[in-house]
């Protein structure tokens, strides 16, 4: 049945060449304009799984209570401490420009010079209080010795001031739109300006300036990114020269390059038409369609130097080739399509996207390197010298084809010790991945660079602050006018404290406990009245000095959430603290009282983690089941399906166990590559098997059958696995450290599904098929 439909399409194909690649450049042109409006994307909104429980909390309460996509800008003294009047012209410079650049939040903007920071003391006819900076402030000696004490006072010291007093913090909330122009917040512009318009304006020889934030964060990732072009270009270079010494020849080094190019402005010139920008975590996309779009002309231009050696002219060897590898090379790319839409299973919008990219990119490689690639050779002239390149191995080759074939000689016992050796690097590799962990293993942003300029940022603030930007914030709601409730107020201080004593949070703070301050004050500053009053009256009084600006409470007091700030955003941390919520949540919880994991940085890191955790297992299934169902239809057969997918399950195994080992923990980023690997390891498998699956049928046995395979695509399969692997090895030299990650991973995943392909694949095909070998032993 498919194979008069596979003929069918020869004939329309082939008897309209011309028509066939006026198609394809027409497209590529209109496609390749549609690419120059690509933008690159980055809103913060599609880094989180607005579905999870934690973020609709986080939603419900973003407008009162915002704070998971904030940023901190420091200003630090060099030398000595914070109170010179150079510090504070450039403080203060540092808050109105700040204050004024678009998408920040102008009501959330604060610092030392915020009229909302202010100070309260207890005097001798009751209360006294001001702003900690006047408002005729001079710097002078007497102004800043004024500024000094008032810090002091106003119980600032780790929030907005250093614990060492050589550093003084604005902070401000980012909104999600532009307030000037309406349309959504352009992040990466954002991070520009920070950098423009803050640091290399105010840093000095005496004052420096450190930023942090996700904004911030997700600007250096794209710039980081910008060395994707580059690492493209030299992976084009090794593709190009490695082709050329497979072929020879250098029109086909072209020919598939230029089909697999063509795939990649194919894929971007979709992305605008389908409302989709590119975002720098999906960068790296590109790279993987070019490459496979690569390994798949090259088994092409294999059939045709087979096919041109036995005597056939150019048309017709393009013709049978196109014949031949439609099914395999059609099924293993629609594999690699549908292995990458399983990935839409993740509700978070970055991976959603990347499936979307990764996917549209593979299914045109159907097109260009299946279609168009055979026409276009319709038309080339092989010389000898190719023809011979291409049809006869070398004597290195044979050797090694068949020291490689041995795999699969059942008599010989070799198939058992490869089948069990890979049983127990199995056992080795799903051992390690139990020890799995998912988020990140370190401080800092995960997708850069320990020593990147951002995670140094983040580490001076960590250390010189009581408070960071690993926020997570617990929501509290209840009843309105609750605050005047000394049971709910006293709910919410002893959950604050039983989580203040839990490993890895830092501080705390919650409207319970600055009541508890100001209730002391109005008892003349005694420290024994450091307690929430059990009367409505008292605790009215207490939190009268509360303003809702603090984003302690709300405008009705009916939420007041706890902010917890830990000392960092390892996976460690955020599961011990999560756990430890969710037990004070149960202890602490009432009828009028619900304690709501999660909002702030941190919140949305646990939601994050927990997504992916949970996307694990259901992604891995689809994939298989995908893969599965597929070769099930091309093979018509179980035995061929287990032989083709069991290798892959072992190289997935044994890659989730390298992440353990490297400390590469499952994140947004690290996730799809699983995916990625198995879609793109299908391909070896499917190829070999096509081939041998021909012979099995005639009764040949095993290990001629696998020979066979060898001859016919060893070359091209060993050597796509080895140029896929070189191009992504290019990436351990990258400024991101995800790219690394991912570099890694891929290269790993590359390498070994292709040695599982023709070692452990024809190992399993010796014992699924016994009675072929069993046929033909003497």
């Amino acid at each position: 049945m498919i194979t008069p439909f596979i003929d069918a399409l020869e004939r329309i194909v082939f008897r309209n060449r011309g028509a066939v690649i006026t198609l394809f450049v027409m497209l590529t042109v209109g496609l390749l304009f549609s690419a120059t409006q690509l933008r690159m994307d980055a809103a913060f909104t599609k880094n989180i799984p607005l579905a999870h429980p934690y973020m609709k909390t986080y939603v419900k309460h973003q407008k009162d209570f915002a704070g998971a996509n904030s940023v901190m800008v420091t200003v630090s003294a060099k030398n000595g401490d914070m109170f010179t009047e150079e510090f504070f012209k450039v403080l203060r410079q540092v808050h109105d420009q700040l204050y004024f650049i678009p998408g920040v939040s102008r009501a959330s903007v604060q610092s030392l010079f915020s009229p909302g920071t202010r100070f309260t003391e207890v005097v001798e006819d009751g209360f006294s209080g001001g702003p900690v900076v006047p408002a005729d402030f001079q710097p002078n000696a007497r102004g800043l010795e004024q500024v000094r004490a008032n810090i002091g006072k106003a119980g600032i010291v780790g929030r907005l001031v250093a614990n060492n007093y050589n550093s003084a913090m604005v902070r401000a909330n980012l909104q999600e739109f532009n307030p000037d122009t309406g349309e959504k917040l352009d992040t990466l512009a954002l991070a520009k300006q920070l950098e423009q318009d803050i640091r290399k304006q105010f840093e000095t020889d005496d004052i420096s300036i450190e930023i942090i934030g996700f904004s911030k964060m997700i600007g250096d990732v794209a710039e980081g990114a910008k060395s994707v072009v580059l690492f493209f270009a030299i992976a084009l270079v090794i593709t190009a020269i490695m082709v050329y010494f497979f072929s020879h020849s250098v029109l086909l080094t072209l020919l598939p390059l230029a089909c697999s190019i063509m795939a990649v402005i194919w894929q971007l010139g979709a992305l605008p038409l389908l409302g989709f920008g590119i975002d720098p975590m999906s960068v790296l996309v590109p790279f993987l369609v070019f490459a496979i779009g690569v390994s798949h002309g090259v088994q092409m231009i294999n059939a045709m130097g087979a096919s041109v050696a036995r005597g056939m002219n150019s048309k017709t060897a393009a013709q049978l080739s196109f014949r031949r590898l439609l099914l395999p090379g059609g099924i293993a790319l629609l594999s690699d399509t549908i292995g990458f839409l399983t990935i839409l299973s993740i509700d978070i919008g970055i991976i959603r996207e990347l499936a979307i990219t990764a996917s549209v990119g593979v299914a045109v490689i159907i097109l260009t390197n299946l279609f168009l690639l055979p026409v276009l050779l319709s038309y080339v002239r092989f010389n000898d010298k190719t023809v011979t390149k291409l049809s006869t191995p070398s004597p290195i080759a044979l050797k090694l084809w068949d020291a490689i074939a041995v795999c699969s000689c059942l008599n010989k016992r070799v198939p058992l010790v490869v089948l069990a050796v890979s049983v127990g690097l199995f056992a080795l590799g799903y051992w390690q991945a139990g020890n799995m962990r998912i988020g990140s293993f370190k401080p800092g942003a995960p997708a850069l660079h320990a020593d990147s300029r951002y995670n140094l940022d983040t580490a001076f603030i960590t250390d010189n602050y009581a408070i960071t930007t690993d926020v997570m914030t617990i929501i509290v709601e209840t009843d309105d006018q609750a605050c005047a409730n000394y049971e709910v107020m006293s709910a919410i201080d002893n959950f604050q404290w039983q989580l203040q004593q839990v490993e890895g949070v830092q501080s705390a703070i919650s409207l319970a406990s600055v009541a508890k301050l100001y209730n002391a004050a109005f008892n003349e500053g005694n420290p024994k009245w450091r307690i929430l009053p059990r009367s409505d009256a008292g605790l009215v009084q207490a939190i009268s000095q509360i303003s809702t600006s603090t984003g302690l409470l709300n405008a009705g007091c009916s939420v007041m959430p706890v902010y917890l700030f830990l000392t960092d955003h390892t996976a460690e941390t955020i599961q011990r603290v999560v756990a430890a919520v969710k037990v004070a949540e149960d202890k602490y919880s009432a009828d009028n009282i619900a304690f709501k994991l999660a909002s702030g940085p941190v919140g949305v890191m646990a939601a994050t983690n927990e997504a992916v955790a949970e996307a694990q297992l259901p992604m891995m299934l689809y994939v298989y089941g995908a893969v599965i169902l597929l070769c099930l239809l091309s093979f018509r057969s179980v035995k061929a399906t287990a032989a083709v997918v069991l290798p892959l399950y072992l190289v997935s195994t044994l890659a989730q166990g390298l992440m353990t080992q490297l400390g590469i923990g499952l994140t947004v980023s690290t996730l799809p590559v699983i995916a990625l690997g198995v879609g793109i390891g299908v391909d070896y498998g499917i190829y070999i098997l096509s081939t041998m699956s021909e012979q099995i049928r005639q009764g040949v046995a095993i290990d001629k059958a696998y020979r066979h395979a060898l001859a016919e695509r060893g070359s091209a399969v060993l050597f796509t696995g080895i140029t896929l692997a070189v191009g992504v090895s290019t990436w351990f030299f990258s400024p991101l450290k995800y790219q690394v990650d991912m570099g890694v991973l891929l290269t790993f995943m590359f390498v070994v599904n292709m040695l599982a392909a023709i070692v452990v694949l024809p190992a399993l095909a010796a014992i699924f098929w016994r009675n072929n070998e069993q046929r033909e032993t003497p």
